[in-house]
C-alpha cells in the first residue's frame, strides 16, 4: 500500500495541512486562515483555540480530498511560526490568554530594562540572540505577571507554556514538549547544552516548571488519537532550510512569507554574528549533533501587502498587487520602509516605525505598491550583505520559497539588488516540506539526507539584469528613507 507524510504548516496568517509522496510531490492539501487581533497598537495576538480547530479541520479536508484516511499516513511532522507565546492550563486544555504573537512589542519597554545592565547582547553568548520583543521569555514573562494568579500557578506546574507547535503537540498527544529549534527562539535555552539555562530563567523570571522538555527535530515523539506518528518539529525558517535540502554549511535560503527569514548553514559550530544577525538552530537529526545557522529576520514583507489589501484597500486580493505595482515602469523615488513592529535584522531598532518616504503629487497607488515589493528586495539585500560579512562567504545564488516567490516582478527586482540568480524550486512548499522529511527520515519513509537532496529541483532561475550605476542608486535612496524611520517611537 502506497503511503504518505503529512505536515502540519501552522503560520502566522493561516493553517495548512499538506500530504506529500515520497518524491516530495505534493499529493493534496487544505488552508484556512485565522484572525489577526490588534487589542492596541503594537499588540498583535492569536486565538490558540481558533488555531487548534484549524489543524483538525484542515487535515480532515486535505485527506478527504484525496480519498485518504490517516491509516494512510506514515507520519505526521509539525511546522509552526516561530516565538509566538501560549499559556494553558494543563487540567482544562484552555489557554489563559491569547497567544502573543512574534510581531507583539507589548514588551519594549522590559527589553530597554533589561538592556541596562549588559546592554542589548547581554544574553547572546548564550542564546545567540539580541535583546528584543521578538522572542518569547519576555512575552512569557508578561503573561505571567499580567494574567491574574499566573505566576503561582505556573510555579505549580498547573500551567504549561509552549510555542506553537508545543501547544498543537500537546493538544493533538498530550505530549508537552517542544523540539530545539523552536527552544532555541524563546531566549530561554542555552545554545551549546540544548537545555533550558538557570541563569536566563532567574534573569527573565521564568519558573521552570512551566516549560516543555526540550527534544530532537526528528524522532517519534508521540501518537495521535488515530494512532499517526508525530515525529517531526521544525520551526517554519528551519523547516524551509531543510525542506530546501541546504545541508551543508555556505547553503542559504530566503523564505518570503508574512516576514523574510535568510537563514545560512553553518555546520556542527554556532558561528557568532558581529553585523546584526541572529544564531539559531537549524536541526537536531535523532541522536545526531544539533546543526546551526546565520539567519537574517525580517518583520514585515508580504504582512505589507496584507496591508495595502485590508488597510488602504489599493487591491481586492494579495496577488493583484504585481499588476499594480506594473502598472508604473518604476517606483517614482517612493521607498516604503515597513517598521510597523520596528526594525529586525540588521538593525535591531526598536524604536523605528514605518515610513513612505519620496511622496509627490505624481505618485499614485501603483508607485506605493511597487515600493512595497521593492521593500521586501532591500531588506533581503540588507541581510545578506550582513550575512556574507559575518561568513565570508560570499552568496552566489538565493533559494527562495514562500508565498512571494510567484511575484516575477519582485523575484527579477531581488536579483538585480542582490547581483546574484534567485532559484525558485520546483516545489514551492518547502516550510511544510521540510516539516514533512523531519517526520519522514524519524520512521524511515526517507533513509538519509541523500534521499532529501535528489528531490530537490529548479523551476525557475531569474538572472540579474540591472545596470549598476542604477543598484547603487536604489541602494542610496533606501538607506535615506531607512533613516528616515529611526526614533520615532519613544521606548
Amino acid at each position: 500500500m502506497t503511503r504518505f507524510i503529512g505536515a502540519i504548516d501552522q503560520g502566522t496568517t493561516s493553517t495548512r495541512f499538506i500530504v506529500f509522496d515520497r518524491a516530495g510531490a505534493v499529493i493534496a492539501q487544505a488552508q484556512r486562515e485565522h484572525r489577526q487581533i490588534f487589542p492596541q497598537p503594537g499588540w498583535v495576538e492569536h486565538d490558540p483555540i481558533e488555531i487548534r480547530d484549524a489543524v483538525a479541520a484542515t487535515m480532515d479536508e486535505a485527506l478527504r480530498s484525496a480519498d485518504l484516511g490517516a491509516r494512510d499516513l506514515a507520519a505526521i511532522g509539525i511546522t509552526n511560526q516561530r516565538e509566538t507565546t501560549v499559556l494553558w492550563d494543563r487540567h482544562t486544555g484552555l489557554p489563559v490568554h491569547n497567544a502573543l504573537v512574534w510581531q507583539d512589542t507589548r514588551v519594549d519597554r522590559m527589553v530597554t530594562e533589561l538592556a541596562r545592565d549588559g546592554g542589548q547582547d547581554r544574553f547572546r553568548a548564550a542564546t545567540g540572540l539580541p535583546l528584543a520583543s521578538y522572542f518569547s521569555a519576555l512575552k512569557l514573562r508578561w503573561l505571567l505577571d499580567q494574567v491574574p494568579g499566573a505566576r503561582t500557578r505556573a510555579a505549580a506546574g498547573d500551567l504549561l507554556f509552549g510555542t506553537i507547535d508545543a501547544w498543537l503537540l500537546w493538544t493533538l498527544t498530550g505530549l508537552h514538549a517542544t523540539d530545539v529549534t523552536n527552544a532555541s527562539r524563546t531566549q530561554l535555552m542555552n545554545l551549546t547544552t540544548l537545555d533550558w539555562d538557570e541563569a536566563l530563567l532567574s534573569a527573565f523570571g521564568i519558573p521552570r516548571a512551566v516549560l516543555p522538555r526540550i527534544v530532537a527535530s526528528s524522532a517519534v515523539l508521540a501518537t495521535t488519537a488515530q494512532g499517526v506518528p508525530i515525529s517531526g518539529i521544525l520551526g517554519d525558517q528551519q523547516a524551509a532550510l531543510m525542506g530546501q535540502a541546504c545541508f551543508e554549511p555556505g547553503e542559504a535560503k530566503n523564505t518570503y512569507g508574512t516576514g523574510c527569514f535568510l537563514l545560512m548553514h553553518t555546520g556542527t559550530t554556532p558561528v557568532a554574528s558581529r553585523h546584526g544577525l541572529i544564531t539559531t538552530v537549524a536541526a537536531r537529526l535523532s541522536d545526531a549533533p544539533a546543526t546551526y545557522a546565520l539567519e537574517g529576520s525580517i518583520a514585515i514583507t508580504g504582512a505589507l501587502v496584507q496591508w495595502l489589501r485590508d488597510n488602504l484597500g489599493i487591491i481586492k486580493h494579495s496577488a493583484d498587487v504585481e499588476a499594480l505595482a506594473a502598472s508604473v515602469p518604476d517606483n517614482g523615488d517612493v521607498y516604503f520602509v515597513p517598521a510597523f513592529s520596528g526594525l529586525y535584522a540588521p538593525h535591531w531598532r526598536a524604536d523605528a516605525r514605518g515610513v513612505i518616504a519620496g511622496l509627490t503629487r505624481f505618485a499614485g497607488a501603483g508607485h506605493i505598491a511597487r515600493a512595497a515589493l521593492e521593500a521586501t528586495a532591500y531588506q533581503t539585500m540588507d541581510v545578506v550583505r550582513a550575512m556574507e560579512k559575518d561568513s565570508g562567504i560570499p552568496i552566489r545564488a538565493l533559494r527562495a520559497d514562500g508565498g512571494m516567490v510567484l511575484n516575477t516582478l519582485l523575484m527579477q527586482f531581488q536579483a538585480d539588488m542582490l547581483d546574484v540568480p534567485v532559484v525558485r524550486p520546483a516545489t514551492v512548499e518547502t516550510t511544510a516540506l521540510g516539516a514533512a522529511y523531519a517526520a519522514g527520515l524519524a520512521v524511515g519513509y526517507w533513509r538519509n539526507l541523500d534521499d532529501l537532496r535528489a528531490n530537490w529541483a529548479v523551476a525557475r532561475t531569474w538572472h540579474p539584469a540591472m545596470a549598476a550605476d542604477r543598484r547603487d542608486g536604489l541602494s542610496t535612496a533606501w538607506r535615506k528613507a531607512l533613516d528616515r524611520s529611526l526614533g520615532w517611537a519613544t521606548i
